[in-house]
């Protein structure tokens, strides 16, 4: 089976339409192109389905790169037989492979090697081949020889020898490896003296579970708890039926053979045991990683395509203490006009002068909305602000603002603002995620946005793909204007990338805005295959031609032309509703392009795509202080702001963010959080339980 009909088989889709997204990704389309203007070609596909397309050939590439090494590693030792050669290559999983290879691996010395160096290899044999113990014992004394001092050394070399070959065998690591993927348990026990640094991890002191059982977030911390040297993980199966599958396996069974009986728990207990509670644990792991990496995945989606609020006149505020809280005024494009800084809080307390400042600000320069980051003194400055500006129009509202320090000290920032202090810079970034998260959320690394869980403990190469693919489809999905857009969002649009996207910054500001799309074509490096890619997601408000303003891909223009006339009108006559299309007419086009993209022109003409997002609205507000003003029973608002396996978290006002845990989620059973909550919504929350010393809240949606 070749890599094309393994991926079809698994992903249980048909060979053509495989066979055909592998081969415009080699041509180098992206998956934002492919599910929207290669549709016939691919089957309509989406954007899943292709990225798990691409995923799969990489791994069948790696596999079978690895097979390749194997066969040539065994032929080299000279040892490779047409019937393992026939194994190996119709190998279909890595651990039947490595299997195959283990009897020829080149391993550091073991027991097992240093016996055979010793001439035990004979005795081995007779204690796998004789029925009874006094004969073996009879043969002892004569391998008592060079570096063997007694007949008691002789008999534990032989058993190590003779369990190195157990555990090789291919029919005893099948039968184990099922063995402990049906029934194996794992344990976390407390490591003596650890009592009190490890207090956080105190659930899992005596902690007991079958393994598939084992919840992606519960296997993480155990294993971060295990790396932070605070408790012993290990994995087991019943000892005794494990051995009895060596012995039924691995090698002959005589009842007056004590010998081959101690050949197998040493099997199990020195070789096998570790080797599959490593296993195990790794498999576990990366199943426990791709799950925490897909909750993230979809929490940075959600905040990527959070309700931008638009352009508004703003003032963007950084708050904080002992440093006062850094106020930065933007306009509606976003662009930053001046900035103060503001001290209301302890220890200078210059309430007065505090909002007397803000009030000559909003005043002056007209301002709509207030943005607050909620880190530190947030909760403060928000209630402040909410008081001050309560009988006006201005809206108040708290951005997450997680990751803005990092914007601050990046490169993109001292690009943009060489002269500002980085606080400042934080400020203005705060304000510019209010108005469009997408555009300056992509300035920062995902994995500082903080959502997610256990970020730091997953794969980190793989947490980055999956992020990055992310970002890639959230842009291409709400699509760029071309004129306004900076570097950074442009690099992300289909098939650009930072290279490309400082050439289109510099061109604009060279040459002035863009009148059409094809003037991209005069940007320094942009080839005619990267325009194709990337011209459908770049946008155009006020230019020459109409269409470039939708996101109908210039290939299918001329098609377009053709609808006018069929109508006898014009493209800006159809675009503006003037003249309603003709359903049946614009499908008999068929010879010109295929049904999908007629359809996708039909549908992007009668209602022109723009912003996907919808508007944002101000979250309903709290009159609580902290959380010793929750009582239990107490009902809430509040905003789901960070999504996990095991719940969600919700802001409701104070500094401590409750847990709607996965059980109090809807008065039915839930599987899966994410269907039931999104990032940013509001909810309304009942209070369970407070536990002040812990900081912790419980909260139910039931």
């Amino acid at each position: 089976m070749n890599i094309e009909e393994r991926i079809s088989s698994e992903l249980n889709i048909p060979l053509k339409g495989i066979k055909t997204v592998l081969k415009l990704f080699a041509d180098g389309a992206t998956v934002p192109f492919i599910a929207r203007y290669r549709k016939e070609a691919s089957g309509n596909l989406d954007e899943v389905q292709l990225i798990k397309i691409k995923d799969r050939q990489h791994f069948w590439l790696e596999f079978d790169k690895r097979k390749t090494s194997i066969l040539k590693s065994i032929e080299e030792q000279g040892k490779l037989t047409d019937e393992l050669r026939s194994k190996i290559e119709s190998a279909s999983s890595l651990n039947e492979l490595e299997d195959l290879y283990l009897p020829f691996k080149q391993k550091r010395k073991s027991k097992g090697q240093k016996a055979i160096e010793n001439g035990l290899k004979p005795l081995a044999i007779l204690l796998q081949n004789e029925m009874f113990d006094a004969k073996i014992e009879q043969r002892l004394a004569e391998f008592v020889r060079g570096e063997i001092k007694t007949e008691k050394e002789a008999l534990e070399g032989a058993i190590n020898i003779l369990a190195e070959w157990l555990s090789e065998r291919e029919k005893v690591r099948e039968r184990l490896r099922d063995q402990f993927q049906r029934f194996a348990v794992v344990s976390a026990k407390l490591k003596r003296g650890k009592e009190e640094e490890g207090a956080k991890y105190k659930g899992y002191f005596k902690y007991a579970e079958r393994l598939d059982r084992v919840a992606a977030h519960r296997a993480l911390a155990i294993f971060r708890a295990e790396k932070e040297g605070i408790l012993n993980v290990s994995v087991d199966v019943d000892k005794e039926r494990a051995i009895e599958n060596i012995r039924r396996f691995g090698g002959r069974n005589y009842a007056d053979n004590s010998y081959n009986s101690k050949a197998f728990e040493e099997a199990y207990k020195r070789i096998l045991q570790p080797a599959f509670e490593s296993e195990i644990k790794k498999d576990l792991k990366e199943k426990a990683d791709s799950e925490s990496i897909s909750v993230f995945a979809e929490n940075l989606r959600q905040l990527l395509l959070q309700s931008p609020l638009g352009g508004k006149n703003m003032l963007a505020i950084d708050p904080g203490y002992r440093t006062g809280c850094k106020v930065a005024v933007l306009n509606s494009n976003g662009e930053y006009l001046e900035n103060r800084t503001i001290y209301p809080h302890p220890p200078q307390k210059k309430n007065k002068e505090a909002a007397a400042t803000l009030r000559n600000m909003a005043e002056s320069h007209k301002v709509q909305a207030i943005a607050i980051g909620n880190g530190t003194a947030g909760l403060e400055t928000e209630k402040m602000c909410r008081r001050m500006f309560n009988n006006t129009n201005i809206q108040v509202f708290s951005v997450n603002e997680a990751g803005a320090s990092v914007y601050s000290a990046s490169e993109i920032a001292r690009e943009e603002f060489p002269s500002l202090d980085v606080t400042v810079r934080g400020a203005i970034s705060i304000g510019r995620r209010l108005m469009d998260p997408l555009a300056e959320l992509v300035k920062i690394d995902p994995k500082s946005i903080g959502v997610g869980q256990y970020q730091h403990d997953v794969n980190q190469p793989l947490l980055k793909q999956k992020l990055n693919e992310v970002v890639e489809l959230c842009v291409n999905h709400v699509g760029v204007e071309l004129n306004t857009a900076s570097y950074p969002i442009l690099a992300h649009v289909s098939g650009l990338g930072p290279t490309l996207a400082k050439n289109i910054v510099e061109y604009r500001e060279e040459h002035g805005s863009f009148k059409e799309r094809k003037q991209l074509l005069d940007v320094p490096k942009m080839g005619k295959k990267t325009y194709e890619q990337a011209a459908g997601f770049l946008r155009i408000e006020e230019g020459k031609n109409p269409l470039d303003n939708t996101i109908i891909h210039p290939e299918s223009y001329k098609v377009v032309q053709k609808i006018a006339k069929l109508h006898n009108s014009n493209v800006e006559a159809i675009l503006s509703k003037e003249i309603s299309l003709d359903e049946e007419k614009v499908l008999s086009l068929s010879e010109e392009c295929d049904h999908y993209t007629l359809e996708f022109i039909l549908k992007e003409l009668q209602r022109p795509t723009r912003d996907p997002r919808s508007a944002l609205k101000e979250a309903k507000y709290n009159d609580i202080s902290t959380i010793s003003d929750l009582i239990p029973g107490m009902e809430l608002n509040g905003v789901v702001n960070n999504i996990t396996n095991f719940g969600a978290f919700v802001d409701i006002g104070i500094k401590e963010s409750g847990l709607v845990h996965i059980s109090e989620l809807a008065n039915e059973f839930v599987s899966n959080v994410q269907e039931y909550v999104t990032l940013n919504q509001q909810v309304k929350v009942r209070v369970l339980s407070v536990d002040l010393d812990r900081k912790r809240i419980q909260l139910s949606m039931k």
